[in-house]
């Protein structure tokens, strides 16, 4: 059984050897055209809001995203993201309150099932470091959000197949703007996103 495993690994190595030697594209208007979906086993969102004044962040994860996007280069600025996230799968490391935040006294899942981001405008910034700019829909209400973003590049997909791309980024938003008010004795109005995101043209 391991020594299966070693093989099956060393000829997964042999064959992405050549990929994951070729450098990584930081230029993204050297992008090939095309539409690009979201790999969601590599995405991630993450909420952190200061508790009782500052003492620690308590750290939240959307762990289902979707999302996609077209792409010219020759319009870079007019490119639009559209993003997904299944709040209902708000992981905390804490089973039952993942529970209490899906249901009626915070997300309220039921009547609102997903949250979405959708770009207005995209700046590229310079080395790779700019903004994007989108609509925020969150707990029935849509506020637009500003955040900083880095390129960091793409190349080559798993076994050369395709082109991926990454980009990381970071924001804010205020919690009391999306009508979540409770527990503001103990918990911050700032909320700190992170996100980390792959995207696959095949």
């Amino acid at each position: 059984m391991i020594r299966t495993a070693w093989l099956s690994l060393s000829l997964a190595l042999a064959f992405t050897g050549s990929a994951l030697a070729n450098p990584v594209s930081r230029d993204p208007a050297k992008l090939p055209a095309g539409d690009y979906e979201l790999d969601s086993r590599h995405a991630s969102l993450t909420m952190k809001v200061a508790h009782m004044g500052g003492f620690s962040k308590f750290t939240m994860r959307f762990d289902k995203i979707t999302g996609a996007f077209a792409y010219d280069p020759s319009k870079l600025a007019a490119t639009r993201l559209t993003l997904s996230i299944d709040p209902k799968s708000i992981h905390t490391g804490l089973p039952s309150f993942d529970q209490e935040l899906a249901g009626p006294t915070y997300f309220d899942t039921a009547k609102h099932p997903a949250i979405t981001f959708v770009t207005t405008a995209v700046d590229p910034g310079t080395d790779g470091h700019g903004t994007v700019t989108g609509d925020l829909s969150f707990n029935g209400v849509t506020k637009p959000v500003t955040l900083d973003t880095t390129f960091n590049g793409f190349g080559p997909g798993l076994l050369g197949a395709g082109t991926r791309l990454g980009f990381s980024g970071t924001g804010s938003i205020k919690r009391s703007e999306f009508g979540f008010t409770k527990v503001s004795n103990y918990a911050s109005d700032v909320v700190d996103l992170q996100f980390e995101v792959e995207f696959t043209k095949h």
